[in-house]
């Protein structure tokens, strides 16, 4: 696989996959948000990305373009992240989603309480307004 951090001027190429996929594209270049883009030798895989700064981190925009869901993909791209997370020195990251909750499980993510977020993930965007309150929050440690 190959990642390729995104620039800003690329983000659009994301906002199609994303919006397929009813995922938020609203706050996609507001600074402290970090975008990957994903491939193969057959070509584009998808899309994710990092948000926040320091230890805790949000994973964001998590998506298997269509032509390539059911292959195993979203595993391989959330592992790729989750290195990067590493690199970049997160030691636990959060999501909220609305309909991946048991994909998320699989890979070793654990549902929490909101109450129990760390300020700055609690102050996101994402957590504040972009996601329901009804959404799944679930962490993981790195």
């Amino acid at each position: 696989m190959v990642v390729t951090m995104l620039r800003s001027g690329d983000l659009a190429e994301m906002a199609g996959p994303l919006t397929a996929a009813k995922l938020p594209i609203a706050d996609l270049s507001e600074p402290g948000r970090t975008f990957f883009r994903f491939d193969d030798a057959e070509g584009l895989i998808g899309y994710g990305g990092l948000e926040g700064e320091g230890a805790d981190r949000l994973l964001r925009s998590v998506v298997v373009v269509t032509n390539r869901i059911g292959r195993g993909i979203g595993g391989a791209i959330i592992a790729a992240l989750e290195q990067q997370a590493r690199e970049f020195g997160v030691g636990h990251l959060h999501l909220l989603t609305t309909t991946a909750a048991s994909f998320f499980r699989s890979l070793g993510f654990a549902d929490a309480s909101r109450e129990s977020a760390p300020a700055t993930i609690a102050a996101s965007h994402e957590f504040t307004a972009l996601c329901p309150a009804s959404a799944a929050y679930l962490v993981k440690a790195l």
